[in-house]
């Protein structure tokens, strides 16, 4: 419950603190201003991190407890977010940067006594403090500068930080340790509250206040998950975690260097300023590098424990399915705007995005819901006289309600399947006990994609559905009841509560509703599974006193 108060919280306070803060950028003098390095073309405030940082900081310091880890973090947190907010008004250069964060992280190392005991590839795992607390402080300072230098796009360095902040957060839950959980949860809800303003087009960046704050909880929650939390994740898995921003800007600085420039000079070598120079638009880029952040987190969390040299040989395998192609796109002077290509990318992403959006969640549903109806069914133990009679019932007005009805989504057929819907999922409180070990978790995977599912279908409605389906007070009430159900779970503990009864009925519910409305056919794969559900429940219930 407290985890789920602190990212809406710090969502909440992000969301109102962002667009209070544009309204000030002006008098503060935290506009900027196109050049031609970066990709916007009109002033936009750059004030977007008063939000991440207020909206995680203070829901941290209300709940974090008294701990010396806990203040090294605030301080370092404070202290990097001054100094982002002064280069974010006068352009101080990387030299005053460098400062701030070297002092941030060396108040986290000093006083909150947290640094590296173990590197892999060397066999050590018993660091002395002398090589562990400086390799601590430089690795941090490049995880602070690596998400620093990869904000170029809307929503780009939010977006790849919050996939590795989630990942390493799940991996702080498993671990059970209450601060990183904290201090995730925080930075998440902080993030999404920022995004809701830095997606394409963005209203408002988050500036370097922001993106170091952010590179240093990154940073931060690395160390203390695999230093302290759980040491039996391989160190290495850290590449994966933090994933592309950090070989991003070691190939900007290598590129720097062969150019013969400084090597703090801001320039257009980063993977998103290549993407655009190619000719991909401003958000394919985005999804590009999306994609391949998500792969690289996703295996670190699946790799964690597996041997440093397979974890350096998929990043190098991952990456390498990146930069190769952009070197020989570069080379070979191809652009995806030239001829056809920027139509075929765009057809591509579109075809793309109506499989994901539009046709897979209801791909899912059509087999989810008639699966869940049937295979349902016959997993129940036990099914009560007064039931198998209701579900006799059920199967003959369904067969006959097609002669009273002209209408494939008449009230009457609805509710009959819903009535069976709540049947089910209220029978299989009990399991045989040989299905029992997993089916818990496997439900719980399969209510949270079909939950999903429904949700991106009733957002992505294809042309003519879109006015059928329409959100209402009804719909939020409903919302708030399957949260109030998850809570009441969460509080008094086990999978089969009545709370969890109540999240699996009204994701179910929504389920067969978008399926009763968007299915044409009268005799459709969701009637003739509830036809068989029907069936089967009585007469499992019945069969036994005959």
């Amino acid at each position: 419950m407290t985890y789920v108060l602190i990212v809406f919280g710090a969502m909440s306070i992000s969301l109102a603190v962002v667009p209070l803060m544009v309204r000030l950028a002006p008098r503060l003098g935290m506009i900027d201003k196109p050049d031609p390095r970066k990709v916007h073309v009109t002033p936009i405030a750059r004030v977007g991190g008063w939000g991440i940082f207020l909206g995680a900081l203070l829901p941290i310091l209300y709940v974090a407890g008294d701990k010396p880890l806990v203040h090294a973090y605030i301080i370092g947190a404070v202290v990097l977010f001054v100094f982002g907010t002064w280069d974010d008004r006068r352009e101080v250069g990387h030299w005053a940067k460098f400062i701030g964060q070297f002092v941030a992280v060396g108040i986290l190392v000093g006083y909150g006594g947290l640094y590296v005991t173990s590197l892999p590839f060397i066999g050590v795992d018993d660091l002395p403090p002398a090589i562990g607390i400086p390799f601590t402080v430089i690795a941090m300072v490049g995880v602070i500068n690596a998400l620093n230098h990869s904000d170029g796009l809307d929503g780009l360095a939010a977006g790849e930080s919050l996939l590795s902040i989630g990942a390493m957060g799940l991996l702080c839950w498993i671990a059970g340790g209450h601060l990183a959980l904290v201090i995730a949860f925080a930075a998440i809800g902080g993030i999404m509250g920022f995004l809701r303003y830095n997606t394409h087009p963005a209203t408002v960046f988050m500036g370097d206040g922001g993106s170091q704050f952010v590179g240093y909880s990154v940073g931060f929650l690395a160390v203390l998950l695999t230093q302290r939390l759980d040491p039996s994740i391989n160190s290495a898995a850290v590449l994966l975690l933090i994933g592309l921003p950090v070989v991003d800007i070691l190939v900007v600085l290598k590129k720097r260097i062969q150019g013969g420039g400084s090597w703090f000079l801001a320039t257009r070598n980063h993977v998103h300023h290549r993407l655009l120079d190619l000719g991909f638009a401003h958000q394919e880029s985005v999804v590009i590098i999306y994609s391949v952040q998500t792969l690289l987190v996703a295996s670190g969390m699946l790799l964690r424990h597996q041997n440093e040299w397979l974890i350096l040989a998929f990043y190098l395998a991952v990456l390498a399915s990146l930069f190769i192609p952009l070197n020989l796109a570069e080379r070979s002077g191809w652009r995806a705007d030239t001829d056809k290509d920027a139509e075929n990318v765009h057809n591509t992403l579109s075809r793309a995005r109506r499989m994901l959006l539009v046709v897979a969640p209801r791909r899912y549903l059509d087999f989810a819901v008639p699966a869940y109806l049937i295979f349902g069914s016959f997993l129940v133990q036990e099914v009560p006289v007064d039931v198998a009679l209701g579900a006799a019932l059920v199967f003959v007005l369904l067969l006959i309600e097609p002669l009273f009805t002209g209408t494939t989504r008449s009230v009457l057929r609805r509710s009959l399947i819903f009535v069976l819907a709540s049947v089910v999922v209220f029978l299989q409180l009990d399991f045989p006990g040989f299905v029992s070990p997993w089916l818990p978790e496997f439900k719980a995977v399969y209510f949270f994609l079909m939950a999903l599912s429904v949700a991106i279908a009733v957002r992505f409605n294809p042309g003519r559905r879109r006015v059928e389906f329409q959100t209402t007070a009804m719909d939020y009430l409903m919302v708030f009841i399957m949260v109030t159900g998850l809570v009441y779970s969460l509080i008094f503990g086990g999978y089969r509560t009545t709370g969890l009864w109540i999240v699996k009925l009204v994701v179910l519910w929504y389920a067969c509703e978008l399926l009763v409305i968007e299915k044409r056919e009268r005799w459709n794969v969701l009637t003739v599974s509830a036809l068989a559900t029907a069936g089967i429940l009585s007469v499992k219930g019945l069969l036994p006193h005959l």
